[in-house]
């Protein structure tokens, strides 16, 4: 793109030097011209190189934003990006929607794209929250700001805002929740068999929903009111990789088969729906949910619709609900801000240092659902009646 049009001003030249009539006339309007579009054509390639310098130059709406999100296995991730997408058009933006299907390298590869394209904002759930540095550190350098959305952004000074629920406050409603149901407080001479599971190793949210529940849970633990008969009761122990189901199914169905013979657990911590409907596969298959043999309590998290319907038939006890349509217009008035010169709001500047900064956050609340009030959900036109019968 740089080397054509010089070649051609020497052409012109050549020509206005070799005195043939017209020609020399109009050798100095041509030359002009061919200079105005290698100035104009290096400009362009300029602006494009820097990821969209000329949305960079003034503050105010238009442009794309890129939203990437980490999986599509999970409804809620679907709901998520469909919400920020309407929202952020009806913002005045565009949006690039793009799902890494679990995969590091995909969600990489999707950023580096958005950056190379000149997205102006970007806004990440990440795959792995510590393995996004690199192509973060691009971002910074092509002057695009990041927002990180409901999974902290690890290990990087190049995210300027978190927007998520209150995560440790999840973990409690999960823990409080066993307690109130198995009525500890009250059944002071009895205990119960606990098992305990956790999220994703890397994903940073897992250690938050484990501490809330565990600041409920380990007093009773340490008292003998409740007993872990798997010993596993260590965050390490307990993880489950990528949130998934099988995975979470296979650890129940061992620890069943190993600590259970005669014994009945009566309670299952789990982090997320999708565990726990692994969990309560694992269950069934041990003959569990029989008149004589019902399910324990199984908690879980985002209120997925198979879930919910779970609740209702009586299987999963509980879940936590995370209304992702205030979650992303929350990201949404973010990133205008941003874009527009604003200040976003925060309503944490101290809990989540991501080993290099503290990243100012916006955290909404959650909120407990059990068979007792999915009508809430309901009511806030989170699911109709229809799609809970």
């Amino acid at each position: 793109m740089g080397t054509r049009t010089p070649v051609h001003i020497s052409a012109v030249r050549r020509r206005a030097r070799s005195g043939r009539g017209p020609r020399r006339r109009t050798a100095p309007l041509a030359a002009a011209a061919a200079v105005a579009l290698l100035a104009g054509s290096l400009a362009a390639c300029g602006q494009e190189a820097k990821g969209g310098s000329r949305y960079k130059a003034e503050k105010g709406k238009g442009g794309t934003i890129g939203l990437a999100m980490p999986t599509k296995s999970s409804e809620r991730w679907i709901a998520d990006g469909k919400n920020m997408a309407r929202q952020f058009k009806a913002a005045g933006y565009k949006a690039d929607l793009q799902y890494g299907d679990d995969k590091v390298e995909n969600q990489v590869a999707q950023i580096e794209n958005m950056i190379a394209k000149g997205h102006r904002l970007l806004v990440v759930a990440a795959i792995d929250g510590s393995a996004l540095t690199d192509v973060l550190r691009r971002a910074k350098e092509a002057d695009v700001p990041v927002i990180s959305y409901d999974r902290l952004l690890l290990g990087t000074e190049n995210v300027d805002y978190y927007a998520s629920f209150d995560n440790e406050r999840v973990g409690e409603l999960q823990g409080g929740y066993i307690v109130d149901k198995l009525k500890l407080d009250e059944k002071k001479d009895e205990k119960f068999n606990v098992e305990l599971f956790a999220g994703s190793p890397d994903d940073n949210n897992t250690k938050f929903f484990w501490d809330g529940a565990m600041k409920v849970l380990r007093p009773y633990i340490e008292k003998g009111r409740i007993v872990v008969r798997s010993k596993q009761t260590k965050l390490n122990q307990t993880t489950t990789l990528r949130w998934d189901g099988g995975t979470a199914q296979k650890r129940m169905d061992d620890l069943l088969s190993k600590n259970y013979g005669s014994e009945e657990v009566d309670a299952v911590l789990s982090p997320y729906d999708g565990i726990s409907i692994g969990i309560l596969s694992a269950l069934k298959s041990a003959g569990y949910g029989t008149g004589d043999k019902p399910y324990p309590i199984v908690t879980g998290q985002d209120a997925e619709l198979a879930s919910v319907k779970s609740i209702l038939r009586g299987q999963q006890t509980q879940t936590v609900y995370k209304d992702t349509r205030k979650l992303a217009r929350q990201a949404v008035q973010m990133g205008d801000a941003v874009l527009t010169g604003k200040k976003p709001e925060v309503n944490d500047t101290k809990t989540y240092d991501n080993g290099k900064k503290v990243v100012p956050a916006y955290l909404l609340k959650p909120v407990s659902i059990d068979k007792s009030n999915t009508q809430r959900l309901v009511d806030d036109g989170y699911y109709t009646a229809g799609q809970l019968k």
